[in-house]
């Protein structure tokens, strides 16, 4: 149960004065439903506002206070499309437009009527030959009087909020956030000589407060690092089962190739954590192509030695069919039985597989999200392998962890390299191995970076690859045309291409009904079509050894870490591959840098490092799809600099201070419910 000290900080934003159904809308889109969520609904900036008697007294970019007079309100000729205007002048007669974008020019209709004078603030601009204020801040009849205070904080906004509504909201939720016990350690409270937790609160939405920006992250990492922590406590105290296998399966393998000391080390890591009692709970960092199935693959085998049951938990479905593919294929000499479960299976077919589950026929299951439903239940399930965990939750992790009669153990794995300082932001609570070397033989792969302006020749070389026999990707950052027209689409792009190869190309995106994508895909990994059109759909999972071309068309709009998880879908046969990277005109220093790396180095943990870097954790952090939430209130520098401090808090208040039921503890539980890491407290007993 949450703690009652919260229940006004997690009522719903309804319950402040002035917000109806009409305001909810626009709090919806930026999250904030709930009193906590304004009140951590910190400031982007603040600005300084400086009155001036008219325009000529300002520079562009300014932020300014001056008195305006409307005279015209000009709507665009598309309406909704382009912007509104109100041409206003000062009093020396300069002209000013004020400018809204969508329904906001409704607002301005009612605040600026023409021929009476209104006080504006907000930066000042030029478009073309004319002064402008896009969105002015504040609008004010009588004075300006309020309008000049120092640091003004500036908040995020969605359409149809205002800086005056939402800095009104917070104000109502910070009158809301009752004093609460402090849940950090006194030598860190007092070394670090934070504010408590109510006034930092306060202080952050005042001004550029770093002390306080930086008591309200660590609150976040330690109730991360906290919750973490308690899972892995919680497995080590739950019985699991010690599995010991004797290698008569692993040794029946007959596999083309020669493992790589990086395989091997973390196939014996993974089999010294079987063989405790404890539940293991590991994860398997590997690069692209560094070969993460085989040693999944050991892992499980050494559960069906044991006389275990093992599964796999894929993302999606089409990822799910590829591995059971692999793994059917790779384990044929052993003559194990391995089974698929997806969300597809109906029928005899699903009764089937449950039945063979339970009378323990099936050794090996692998699946989507489909083997943790109720109705799926296994004789005696030893081990969870768990592909790509960054798109699964601690929950969902744990509703499969229970389906054993005793704790099974966990092998969680991610192709997506992960910078060694925020490992323990999104993995704290598991052991990890690296798979840091790459197959002898593993072709490197050519990269260019490519203008967009030649996209002509691009495809004209598409069509000499195509004739040769050989097969490509096509990339796109969208799935429909978007307004801003530079922005491909994968449809618009597929239809282009088809119209001029024919036959010979598929479409695949997350749109799509999965039976018409799995066809697709199905199509280009036979052979059957040789150019595939896709979003990052294909990021992860899809190896087709035959495709040896990659054209990322905007690569600019891509992450380093997607694009070298796209790039690894080709080099994986024994043609030699190449990659292209098609680049839009309008590219930053930063992006320069970053289409630079990928063409230097095809060392997935290098590009991580440098990635994070030139510009941040980013999806680093925590995009995590329907896994974990990212990091909210600590930005990338505050997790590098507080993390490990926070880290050692949390480790410090289990080991030492009695865990969540001595008095910081308790005060710790009550931050746990704060930040949602509510199941690190479920996992305790009686929590």
């Amino acid at each position: 149960m949450r703690p009652d000290a919260l229940n006004s900080l997690f009522a719903e934003t309804q319950t402040l004065e002035g917000v109806g159904p009409k305001l909810m809308k626009p709090l919806e889109k930026l999250g904030l439903t709930r009193v906590r969520d304004l009140a951590y609904h910190l400031p982007e900036r603040f600005v300084t506002r400086r009155a001036i008697a008219n325009l000529d007294d300002a520079g562009e970019g300014e932020q300014v206070i001056v008195a305006l007079t409307p005279t015209e309100h000009r709507a665009a000729r598309n309406p909704g499309r382009g912007p509104y205007r109100v041409l206003s002048q000062d009093e020396a007669g300069n002209i000013c437009a004020l400018t809204y974008f969508g329904r906001a020019s409704y607002t301005a209709k009612k605040q600026l009527p023409v021929g009476e004078k209104r006080w504006v603030a907000g930066r000042l601009d030029r478009y073309g030959d004319m002064l402008q204020i896009v969105h002015p801040d504040h609008i004010e009849k009588d004075s300006a009087a309020h309008l000049g205070r120092l640091n003004e904080p500036v908040y995020r906004l969605s359409e149809g909020l205002t800086q005056p509504r939402v800095a009104g909201l917070v104000g109502q939720a910070l009158e809301r956030c009752p004093e609460l016990p402090e849940w950090i350690e006194p030598g860190q409270f007092e070394k670090a000589a934070w504010p408590t937790w109510r006034d930092a609160l306060h202080l952050a939405h005042k001004d550029a407060h770093e002390q306080a920006r930086d008591r309200l992250a660590y609150d976040e990492l330690l109730a991360n690092s906290l919750a973490l922590l308690l899972v892995k406590a919680e497995g080590r105290r739950r019985k699991g089962q010690a599995l010991a296998g004797d290698g008569s399966l692993r040794d029946k393998l007959d596999l083309p190739f020669e493992m790589t000391g990086a395989q091997k080390r973390s196939i014996a890591e993974i089999e010294g954590g079987l063989q405790q009692e404890a539940p293991m709970l590991r994860l398997l960092q590997g690069d692209v192509g560094a070969g993460k199935t085989v040693v999944a693959l050991a892992a499980m085998l050494i559960a069906v030695e044991a006389g275990k049951q093992a599964a796999m938990l894929a993302p999606t479905e089409i990822l799910a069919r590829q591995h059971f593919e692999t793994l059917r294929k790779m384990a044929a000499p052993t003559g194990i039985e391995i089974a698929l479960l997806t969300g597809r299976a109906k029928g005899r077919e699903r009764e089937g597989l449950l039945m063979g589950l339970l009378d323990g026929s099936i050794d090996i299951l692998v699946g989507t999200h489909a083997i943790f439903q109720e109705t799926v239940n296994y004789k005696d399930l030893g081990l969870v392998v768990i592909d790509e965990q960054h798109r699964f939750g601690v929950q969902q992790r744990l509703a499969l962890a229970a389906k054993g009669k005793r704790a099974p153990h966990t092998l969680a794995m991610t192709a997506t390299p992960i910078p060694r300082s925020l490992t323990l932001a999104q993995y704290g609570e598991m052991d990890v191995s690296r798979l840091d070397e790459l197959p002898p033989g593993r072709q490197s792969i050519e990269t260019l970076v490519v203008a967009q302006e030649r996209i002509d020749d691009v495809v004209a070389g598409v069509e000499r690859h195509l004739a040769k026999g050989q097969q490509a990707y096509w990339v796109c950052p969208m799935v429909r045309d978007s307004e801003i027209a530079d922005i491909a689409a994968a449809e618009a792009r597929y239809a282009s291409l088809k119209e001029r190869f024919g036959g010979d190309v598929v479409l695949v995106h997350g749109q799509l009904k999965p039976e018409v994508k799995d066809a697709n895909m199905e199509r280009f990994a036979s052979g059957g079509a040789k150019l595939l059109i896709a979003t990052t759909v294909i990021e992860v999972g899809v190896d087709v050894p035959t495709a040896t071309l990659m054209v990322i068309e905007q690569a600019e709009r891509f992450g380093l870490a997607q694009l070298h998880q796209l790039r690894g879908r080709v080099g994986r046969g024994s043609e030699k591959s190449r990659c292209l990277l098609l680049r839009g005109n309008e590219l930053s220093e930063t992006g320069r840098k970053r289409l630079a790396l990928m063409r230097e180095t095809q060392d997935g943990f290098r590009i991580a490092e440098e990635d994070l870097e030139l510009r941040g954790g980013g999806e680093l952090l925590g995009t995590r799809q329907s896994g974990e939430a990212a990091f909210h209130i600590a930005n990338l520098e505050q997790v590098q600099k507080l993390l490990p401090a926070a880290h050692a808090d949390a480790r410090l208040l289990i080991d030492r201070d009695g865990g969540l039921t001595s008095d910081r503890g308790e005060a710790a539980r009550i931050l746990l419910y704060l930040f949602e890491r509510d199941w690190g407290v479920q996992l305790l007993r009686g929590g």
